[in-house]
């Protein structure tokens, strides 16, 4: 059996070839759609998801093709809305990518921080699945920690830190 590889002793410089620019493997994908997202890129983001796409937030219906993809989010955008994340794991098999990351959602003054897992499949480029995992007490929490922070500015969610 072979021995897993040290987090210590993985060059940088590996990393950086395994995902240049050029790269359209599903991490980088995911990546890139993620970046769209919080840049509010919504048509380059949209870009990235295939025409007949299923997005899902378990416990949510589910939001099936690009286009009502484009809507719900242009909706959100048009009326103040604002995304940010950080990914604290991505990792693939195959087509498939999971994230473990922190979203900050931002609607005016309200900021919502939650912790979400997703799992993305990624064909030809696109992204033909996209299913958040969260937690409906901890988006709870976030959520009456946001409504106090529309009050007090200095209880308003925030990111950790990018690594």
């Amino acid at each position: 059996m072979t021995e897993p590889i040290p987090v210590e002793d993985v060059v940088e410089d590996e990393i950086a070839v395994a995902q240049s620019p050029d790269d359209s493997s599903p991490v980088f994908v995911v990546e890139r759609f993620m970046e769209f997202l919080r840049q509010g890129d919504l048509d380059e983001a949209v870009a990235l998801l295939a025409v007949d796409v299923h997005y899902e937030n378990v416990g949510l219906p589910t939001v099936h093709g690009r286009e009502r993809v484009r809507r719900m989010f242009g909706k959100a955008y048009d009326g103040g809305a604002g995304f940010d994340v950080v990914i604290h794991t991505i990792c693939a098999d195959g087509v498939s990518v999971l994230t473990e990351r922190t979203d900050l959602l931002t609607f005016r003054k309200l900021h919502i921080k939650l912790w979400v897992c997703g799992r993305f499949d990624v064909r030809d480029g696109q992204i033909v699945l996209w299913r958040d995992y969260f937690d409906f007490v901890d988006f709870n929490k976030g959520l009456v920690r946001g409504l106090l922070g529309v009050r007090i500015p200095e209880l308003r969610a925030k990111l950790p830190l990018r690594a």
